[in-house]
């Protein structure tokens, strides 16, 4: 039982820590919306898109600690990354060499 106790401790801090992060980054930003993704035995990505297209993320050790972070936090949160919400992240020219840009027309690496 005890154990018990200790993970749902520890997993109730990351909860509090993420969402914490996350306000801090919709603060920053004017707001925020998100969407959570599974990505495999390393947990879940939370992305995070801010009103001024401002775009970051985070990873959770497992997919419901992030539902739950995201769920603390406040802030919207989408089943897909696609659409409306997509549209909002706002790129650069640094985005655009590390997302391999030279190839589709973004800027040199020069």
């Amino acid at each position: 039982m005890a154990d018990t106790q200790q993970v749902d401790a520890k997993a109730e801090r990351k909860v509090a820590r993420l969402a914490q992060q996350i306000g801090a980054f919709s603060k920053e930003h004017g707001g925020a919306e998100g969407q959570v993704a599974y990505i495999g035995e390393r947990g879940a990505r939370i992305v995070l898109v801010g009103e001024d297209g401002g775009w970051g993320d985070l990873v959770a050790p497992s997919y419901e600690i992030a539902e739950k972070a995201v769920e603390k936090s406040g802030i919207t949160v989408h089943e897909e990354f696609d659409g409306e919400f997509a549209a909002k992240v706002k790129t650069g020219p640094y985005e655009w060499t590390r997302m391999a840009g030279i190839q589709v027309g973004g800027p040199s690496n020069d």
